[in-house]
C-alpha cells in the first residue's frame, strides 16, 4: 500500500505541472488585455503599455510563469489587476462560499442516490425500479440553471420560505445556511439522478456475485445483504463517481451562483474574466484543478483500500 501511495502522489504532483502549464498557457493565447480593460477604450496606447509594464503584463510567458508559480508556492497569489487587492483574500471569501454549497448539494445527492439506487437493484423489473429510473432520468434532463429559478419562483416568491438570493456572510451562520439551501438543491438534484443510476448498476452487478448467494445460503436476511455485502462491494464505481461530482460542483456552481447571486468562486471567476483579470482567473482554475486532482487522488486511496487488487502487483 505504501509503493501505492507514492507511485499516486508522483502522478499527482506530475499532473499538477501539467495543469499549471496549461492553465497558463490557455490564459495567456486569450484576447484582450488587462490594462486596456481597466483604462477603457479612450486610453492612449502610451497610457495603456505603462500600466501593462507597471503590472508585469509585458514581461515574456517563462517569466511570468516563474513568478506566479513561485509566488503561489510561497503563499503568495499576487494582486488583482481589477480590485487592486491581494488574490488570496478574494479567493478564500469565494471558496468559503463555493465549498459549503458543495458539500450540502454532495451530501443531498449522497443521501437521496444510495437510497434510491439499492431500493431500484432490490427491485429490479418491478414498478419501484421503473419509477425510480423514470425520476432519475428526468433528473438527467432537467438543467439546474432552470431547476434553480422554480425553487426561486415556488419557495422563494410564492411561499416565502427561503430567501431569494444573496449571501449574509458566516456571521450569521443559521441565515447563511439558510440561503444555500435552494442552490443546494438546485445542484444536487441533477448529481443524484446520475449518482442513482450508477449505484442500481454497481449493487446489480454485486448482487449476482457468489458471495451474496453464500450470504443468502447461510441466512443472511435480504435487506442485511444488500446493505451490508452488495452495497460495500459495489463502492468503487459509485466513490469514484462522487469524487468526480464533488470537484465539478466546486467548478461548475457558476450559473447557480449567478441565479441565486452568490459571491463564490464561480462568480468571481466570471467576474474576473469580464475584467480580463488573468491572474484572478488563472489562480482560480487551478485552485479548482487542484481541487480535482486531491479528489481523485482521495478516491484513488480509498478504492484501494476497499479493493486491494487495485493497487496493482505490489499489493
Amino acid at each position: 500500500m505504501v509503493l501505492y501511495v507514492l507511485q499516486r502522489l508522483a502522478v499527482l504532483a506530475a499532473t499538477l505541472v501539467a495543469a499549471s502549464l496549461i492553465v497558463f498557457a490557455v490564459m495567456n493565447i486569450l484576447p484582450g488585455n488587462a490594462a486596456q480593460t481597466m483604462l477603457g477604450s479612450t486610453a492612449t496606447p502610451e497610457a495603456v503599455a505603462a500600466l501593462a509594464h507597471k503590472l508585469g503584463l509585458d514581461q515574456p510567458a517563462p517569466v511570468r510563469y516563474a513568478h506566479w508559480i513561485g509566488g503561489a508556492l510561497r503563499g503568495d497569489l499576487g494582486l488583482s489587476y481589477a480590485y487592486g487587492s491581494p488574490i488570496a483574500p478574494l479567493i478564500a471569501t469565494s471558496l468559503a462560499v463555493s465549498a459549503p454549497l458543495a458539500i450540502m448539494a454532495m451530501a443531498l445527492a449522497a443521501g437521496i442516490s444510495l437510497a434510491a439506487g439499492v431500493y431500484a437493484a432490490d427491485r429490479r423489473g418491478r414498478t419501484g425500479d421503473a419509477i425510480v429510473m423514470g425520476a432519475s432520468q428526468v433528473g438527467l434532463a432537467v438543467p439546474n440553471f432552470w431547476l434553480a429559478i422554480l425553487l426561486v419562483i415556488v419557495f422563494a416568491v410564492n411561499l416565502r420560505l427561503a430567501p431569494a438570493g444573496g449571501f449574509p456572510g458566516w456571521d450569521q451562520p443559521m441565515r447563511a445556511l439558510g440561503a444555500l439551501i435552494l442552490p443546494a438543491v438546485a445542484l444536487g438534484v441533477v448529481q443524484a439522478a446520475i449518482l442513482t443510476r450508477v449505484t442500481r448498476s454497481a449493487v446489480l452487478e454485486a448482487l449476482n456475485e457468489d458471495f451474496m448467494r453464500t450470504a443468502r445460503a447461510k441466512g443472511v436476511s435480504r435487506r442485511s445483504a444488500l446493505w451490508r455485502h452488495a452495497l460495500p462491494n459495489a463502492l468503487v464505481p459509485i466513490l469514484t463517481i462522487m469524487g468526480l461530482q464533488f470537484a465539478n460542483l466546486i467548478a461548475g456552481a457558476i450559473v447557480v451562483e449567478n441565479v441565486f447571486v452568490l459571491p463564490g468562486l464561480g462568480r468571481l471567476m466570471l467576474q474576473s474574466i469580464s475584467n480580463r483579470d488573468t491572474l484572478v482567473v488563472e489562480n482560480c482554475v487551478m485552485l479548482t484543478a487542484m481541487i480535482v486532482i486531491a479528489l481523485n487522488f482521495v478516491v484513488d486511496l480509498a478504492c484501494a483500500a476497499i479493493d486491494p487488487r487495485l493497487r496493482g502487483p505490489a499489493a
